[in-house]
């Protein structure tokens, strides 16, 4: 997917609009997820995509390969986000993404216990703060490394590893919590 992006990101600097396309396909669920996990909201999230590959094409010869590619484009993401978070503070909004889902009957019991081991965890991710929450995202939802995520948050990878770790610590006791 790098090796391929980077080429599409090469084609996209040389003003390709097809390329454009092809590298909205490549990443738009990658993109689309990191923002509706941080926002809670997939009309904002699918904005927030727009916005991304709005910034890729007009940004894409800023790309230069320090990071990786995804790491790159996450950061865009990340920011864009963090602005949109911004907004909403200025501006508060009373939408709930949860009570929505909620009404919606999942057709099997197994497909319930999954779903309420989800909401269970996505109400223990909720209580985390902003830091750890941002670095549990990236690391197990994202699959990056300790190190891409202290580049893109921009702080030390010891940083990092220790929210990771504290961000544990607090899920386990929530979720024994919920369970029992």
């Amino acid at each position: 997917m790098e090796t391929e992006g980077r080429q599409l990101l090469d084609r996209i600097t040389a003003g390709d609009e097809a390329a454009l396309a092809d590298f909205y396909r490549l990443f738009e669920a990658r993109v689309y997820r990191f923002a509706l996990a941080r926002l809670n909201d997939p009309f904002a999230a699918a904005d927030i995509l727009n916005e991304v590959m709005l910034a890729v094409w007009k940004q894409a010869g800023r790309f230069e390969g320090r990071s990786k590619l995804s790491t790159w484009l996450l950061g865009i993401t990340r920011y864009k986000v963090l602005d949109r978070l911004r907004q909403r503070q200025r501006a508060p909004q009373q939408q709930d993404l949860d009570e929505q889902l909620a009404d919606e009957s999942p057709p099997h019991e197994a497909v319930i216990a999954g779903a309420q081991d989800a909401e269970r965890l996505r109400h223990c991710l909720d209580r985390l703060p902003e830091g750890q929450r941002e670095v549990m995202h990236l690391a197990f939802f994202e699959d990056l490394g300790y190190r891409e995520i202290a580049t893109l948050v921009d702080c030390p990878e010891g940083t990092v590893k220790s929210r990771v770790y504290h961000a544990k610590e607090a899920l386990k006791r929530c979720l024994s919590r919920l369970m029992e």
